[in-house]
């Protein structure tokens, strides 16, 4: 993609000092100037003052407030460059995880998006600002040789130096510092467009999310596409199994009534055969409609969270206490992730923790769906001994969620679900 300024100069160069790119340029060149000499300014303090006081520790604070410090002004660059660039630079950095700061820190600094947004940092702050000073006394220069008429006409009768060793006294003889600062006018239009548009392709290569950003973005996308095609798979197979298999169960356990009550008062040893055989199809019924509620439960589609859960409360064997706060409806995608997550640790909890009680929590922090499941069991819960704990983690992975387990020995054993809402 091609630096729309340097295309624009390549188009027309004769007609490009008479549209509205020069008086683009130069505004994002001031604006830079101005901010990156600021810029400067900051960063010498805090470099100065982090190697000064190392040694007391303030000193690494310091240093690393220095090191992401390019994050908050590329997210600055990347709106100043929309002056002269018609498409946003899209960011580089990934997700961040729900919670702590330590963790957010942690995070940003494994990235090579961090480091490369420090180094344009220090390139504004030294390079582009210098630069940006060099054109600012051109343009300066060159606007005040324009308007030399007025000042001499202004002072009169007093001389004006235009140059060492040149004085004029009169508006006429000022004539040629007007032709001088229109020669520096044009000179200050291409000299600014060049600047402009290396700035903007340095702010592209080091701003801009790289090949391997568009590879995880498409990963993502992709894996989006893959839980959306297994969402509607699951809703197929719920209706197969309520329109089809469950019916004809239904149907079946009508014939089987309607043959029982035909021999009813025979005395036939097929009496007691079909009484079991109405029995099992009631029994293979209810365990139909508990896969089905299983596979895609209608209270979450209908209700949402709040509903399913509690329902889903309701039927396990422990008792469990719900306090989910959910002001609007989440997205389809983490409703889902988190109801049959909460399943899965809800049986999990039933079957090993040996606990008398489960609480259940559900908070939206900062666009993140938090879930805390605590129980008051044994403890001793690890990730890695076995699919389930682990299972539970690969289900919020597909959805850049994550689970954080506590279960030391004796208990309680708490778990923390966090799942984006973005997801």
């Amino acid at each position: 993609m091609t630096v729309a300024v340097w295309d624009a100069l390549r188009r027309e160069p004769l007609r490009f000092p008479f549209t509205a790119w020069p008086l683009r340029c130069w505004a994002f060149l001031l604006s830079g100037t101005v901010l990156g000499f600021s810029l400067f300014a900051v960063l010498a303090v805090l470099i100065v003052g982090g190697v000064g006081s190392s040694f007391l520790g303030i000193g690494l604070v310091i240093l690393l407030a220095v090191a992401v410090s390019g994050i908050p002004v590329a997210a600055l660059e990347r709106r100043r460059l929309r002056i002269v660039e018609p498409e946003r630079l899209p960011s580089p950095h990934g997700a961040l995880p729900g919670a702590g700061i330590m963790s957010r820190l942690r995070t940003r600094l494994r990235e090579r998006a961090t480091w490369r947004e420090l180094g344009y940092t220090l390139l504004w702050a030294v390079v582009f600002t210098a630069a940006g000073f060099g054109f600012t006394a051109l343009l300066g220069m060159s606007l005040i040789l324009v308007a030399t008429p007025v000042i001499v006409w202004a002072l009169s009768p007093e001389t004006v130096m235009l140059i060492p060793g040149r004085a004029v006294s009169g508006p006429v003889e000022a004539l040629g510092g007007t032709a001088a600062g229109l020669l520096g006018l044009l000179l200050a239009v291409y000299a600014g467009a060049l600047l402009t548009g290396a700035q903007v392709s340095t702010a592209r290569f080091l701003l801009s999310a790289r090949e391997e950003g568009a590879q995880i973005i498409e990963l993502t996308r992709s894996r989006a596409r893959l839980l959306d095609a297994f969402e509607a798979e699951r809703h197929r197979i719920e209706r197969d199994l309520h329109d089809g298999a469950q019916q004809q169960l239904v149907a079946l356990s009508m014939t089987l009534g309607l043959a029982e009550l035909e021999l009813r008062g025979q005395d036939s040893p097929a009496v007691p055969l079909l009484a079991r055989a109405k029995g099992e199809a009631r029994q293979a019924l209810d365990q139909l409609r508990d896969l089905v509620r299983d596979i895609h439960p209608q209270v979450l589609a209908d209700h949402g969270l709040p509903a399913a859960v509690a329902e889903l409360a309701l039927r396990n064997p422990i008792p469990v206490t719900v306090d989910l706060d959910v002001p609007n409806r989440l997205p389809a995608s983490v409703e889902t992730t988190a109801y049959f997550t909460l399943t899965e640790a809800l049986t999990n909890a039933s079957k090993h923790s040996g606990a008398g009680r489960i609480s259940v929590e559900g908070r939206v922090r900062g666009g993140v769906f938090v879930l805390l499941v605590t129980d008051d069991g044994r403890g001793g819960a690890d990730p890695a001994a076995g699919a389930g704990l682990q299972g539970l983690a690969d289900r919020l992975a597909i959805v850049k969620g994550r689970l954080i387990v506590s279960s030391p020995p004796g208990g309680p054993t708490r778990l923390r679900v966090e799942v984006p809402c973005s997801a």
